[in-house]
C-alpha cells in the first residue's frame, strides 16, 4: 500500500511538472527590446573609426598612391627629375627614395587610384617616358568633414 501511494504521488508530480512546463512554452507573452538612441550614434562613429584605420598603415600614415617617374642608380638624374617635377607641378609633392643601389623619384599623394591615375595622364604630356603609380604611405590630413 505504501509503495502504491508513492507511485501514485510520482505519477501526479511528473503530471504537475510537465503540464506547467508545456504550458509555459506556450505562452503568448512578448518582451519589448527599448533601445537608447544614443546607440546609433556610437555605432556609427565606430563604424567610420573602422574605415579610417582600414586606411592606415601601423606608422599612423594613409595607404595611397604615388607616382614614380624615375629609377636611377645615378643621384644627379634623380635630383634633376626632382627639379623639373617641382617646376611643372609646385602644388604636388615630390619624393626622392634611396632604395640601394637605386634613386627613385615620386610625386603625389592620392588617397584614390582615379585620381593618381588622372595625374598620371597630366604627366604624361610633360615626361614621355611615362610614369607609373605605385601603392606607398602616403602624407594626408583629413578634411573637417571626415574628422569624427
Amino acid at each position: 500500500m505504501y509503495l502504491y501511494r508513492v507511485k501514485k504521488l510520482n505519477y501526479i508530480l511528473f503530471v504537475l511538472i510537465f503540464g506547467l512546463i508545456g504550458k509555459a512554452s506556450y505562452a503568448n507573452d512578448t518582451v519589448l527590446i527599448v533601445k537608447d538612441a544614443r546607440l546609433d550614434i556610437l555605432t556609427a562613429k565606430q563604424a567610420q573609426i573602422n574605415r579610417r584605420s582600414a586606411m592606415m598603415t601601423s606608422a599612423g600614415m594613409y595607404r595611397g598612391y604615388r607616382l614614380q617617374l624615375i629609377s636611377t642608380s645615378k643621384r644627379e638624374d634623380a635630383l634633376k627629375m626632382k627639379t623639373e617635377l617641382m617646376q611643372y607641378f609646385p602644388e604636388h609633392k615630390s619624393y626622392t627614395l634611396f632604395q640601394s643601389p637605386n634613386f627613385k623619384v615620386r610625386i603625389g599623394n592620392f588617397l584614390k587610384r582615379e585620381d593618381a591615375e588622372k595625374f598620371r595622364k597630366q604627366l604624361n604630356r610633360y615626361f614621355p617616358k611615362g610614369a607609373y603609380m605605385v601603392e606607398d604611405a602616403i602624407e594626408y590630413i583629413p578634411k573637417e568633414e571626415e574628422i569624427f
